[in-house]
């Protein structure tokens, strides 16, 4: 975890010194990046990984205590329903994860549109996908296993009907391939064929009594979601204004 978060330190970095636009594939639009993978690179990697220590520290502190909420608000939840038992909720996260890389490896996400919303659907497969095709690119993305997975904010919302729009965030990090190449000429024009450790930040909503992706993000989205469980209500309160409860 502290590499991950020292790469994206790093990447940032480097991207303010050379103005770099960075290519999105790669289901959420980004794909692993192979920065790092050079001698220099990792050379600077362990430079930074001096300088940022105190940052890298904290930031893990942050979603530490993030997670311990999560897990605790959602332990009480599902007291009301079983969506929100955490195993539950994990496994569902794991095999949309699944399920969504494998429709980007065939470059239709036709079969997957059950297990998102009809709005990040649309913008996965048009925005993404649709695009690249036409431009004649093609991701490869393949998942070897997922080697960690936890949640780092959970929201109860009653949207008309009860749990109906709560939100989970996860973290989920697994060791995968991800390049993008030209189809044509099979040249790779972003990231390796090295099976990498990658993070990203999964969005989840519940709609009609199933979660589903909402959005897939960059690890380096994980504070940002840490830093927001200090502006939730007490997890009490907000199932208190559930419809069971009020009836």
């Amino acid at each position: 975890m502290i590499s991950k978060k020292l790469s994206f330190l790093a990447l940032t970095t480097a991207a303010i010194f050379l103005i770099a636009d960075p290519a999105l594939a790669g289901p959420g639009g980004k794909i692993a990046s192979a920065a790092f993978e050079t001698v220099w690179g990792k050379i600077i990697l362990a430079v930074l990984f001096v300088v940022f220590m105190p940052l890298i520290v904290s930031v893990l502190w942050r979603e530490k205590v993030a997670e311990r909420r999560a897990r605790k608000d959602l332990r009480f939840m599902s007291t009301y329903s079983p969506n929100f038992e955490w195993l539950r909720v994990q496994g569902r996260a794991v095999e949309c994860f699944y399920r969504v890389h494998s429709g980007w490896g065939t470059e239709d996400l036709s079969d997957t549109s059950g297990w998102m919303t009809d709005w990040y659907w649309q913008n996965q497969q048009l925005a993404h996908l649709d695009r690249w095709q036409k431009a004649g690119l093609q991701n490869i993305c393949n998942v070897k296993k997922i080697t960690n997975i936890k949640p780092l904010l959970f929201v109860h919302r009653n949207q008309g009907a009860e749990h109906e729009d709560s939100m989970v965030v996860i973290s989920i990090s697994a060791t995968m391939q991800d390049y993008l190449q030209d189809r044509r000429t099979g040249k790779i024009v972003e990231g390796s064929k090295r099976y990498k450790d990658v993070e990203t930040v999964w969005s989840f909503t519940l709609e009609d009594g199933q979660w589903k992706v909402a959005a897939i993000e960059e690890s380096s989205m994980s504070l940002a979601y840490a830093k927001l469980v200090k502006e939730l209500p007490d997890i009490e309160t907000t199932a208190s204004m559930s419809p069971r409860a009020r009836r």
